[in-house]
């Protein structure tokens, strides 16, 4: 486990710098009896965050806490009210969407639900050479397709998933391909929002697995949103709590789950239905049953 500074101190490897975010949802609107104008619901309330070049960062809370917003906003797809994302020197708060594409295949996303987020009507060929061909990260189709097919092998799919379709594949095989589309760009930072949480134990610990793998070959920085925490003790090298829209407690997860500081963590952990938490319960292959089954 490598030791971390405090946190704001600046590091040569630092890759996203976020500070201060505010997130309101819903219009403003201006009071009738004050002269200020009225924000919507707030979401965030003026949180920083640094990710490290090469660093697998949890992001832990309940559901409302702000985890999801916080994801998108530091890839840009939610822009903040106040305060500012900087990834790798290039202040993206308020870039529009043509200034923002040239950044596009470093920032990428895996989402919580991939039924819904891969185009039922296209091919998963098709879904993963498209954006390599709109990126110009590949010369031709079949150079597309050619790694295309070396990344689905990457994630454990079969060849033969380049001619399926989304409902053809199990919850699983999907959330591979969701894997696959996000790393086929090379990107260098990830966000994966609560992507197991709809799968079963064992397809868990192979997504997992693969990814804690991937993050490794690519040196990617990934943000890992989940609402369990023994998930996030598994892969992570620093965990991030948040309540409220605001981080309550960060720091290194050994540290974090050894002698939580906050009161909201310590019932985090309290939580868990398992009384004891194993952390090298990925390093253990998959079982025989399980294998080509997922």
């Amino acid at each position: 486990m490598r030791a971390w500074p405090p946190a704001g101190t600046l590091m040569a490897d630092e890759l996203l710098i976020a500070t201060g975010l505010v997130v309101s949802y819903g219009k403003s609107r201006r009071s009738l009896f004050a002269r200020t104008q009225r924000l919507g619901v707030p979401v965030l309330h003026g949180v920083s965050l640094e990710v490290r070049k090469g660093e697998t960062i949890g992001i832990v809370g309940e559901s409302g806490s702000g985890k999801t917003t916080l994801g998108r906003t530091l890839i840009g797809l939610v822009k903040p009210a106040a305060g500012s994302v900087c990834f790798d020197g290039v202040d993206i708060t308020a870039l529009d969407e043509h200034k923002m594409r040239p950044l596009r295949p470093r920032m990428q996303m895996i989402f919580q639900d991939p039924m819904s987020s891969l185009n039922p009507r296209h091919t998963i060929g098709r879904i993963l050479t498209q954006p390599m061909r709109l990126h110009g990260l590949a010369n031709d189709y079949a150079s597309a397709r050619g790694r295309a097919h070396d990344i689905l092998e990457r994630v454990g799919l079969a060849s033969s998933t380049m001619d399926c379709y989304s409902h053809e594949l199990s919850g699983g095989q999907r959330q591979r391909v969701g894997i696959a589309r996000a790393v086929v760009l090379r990107p260098s930072f990830v966000i994966a929002d609560e992507i197991v949480s709809g799968l079963d134990v064992s397809t868990q610990a192979q997504v997992l697995r693969l990814l804690k793998e991937l993050t490794s070959e690519m040196h990617l920085a990934l943000v890992f949103i989940s609402h369990d925490l023994s998930v996030i003790r598994s892969i992570c090298d620093r965990v991030v709590v948040m309540q409220s829209g605001t981080i309550v407690e960060q720091g290194p997860c050994e540290q974090v789950f050894a002698a939580p500081r906050a009161d909201y963590t310590r019932m985090l952990l309290d939580a868990i239905p398992l009384p004891i938490l194993d952390p090298d319960w990925l390093s253990r292959g998959p079982t025989a049953e399980n294998v080509g089954m997922n």
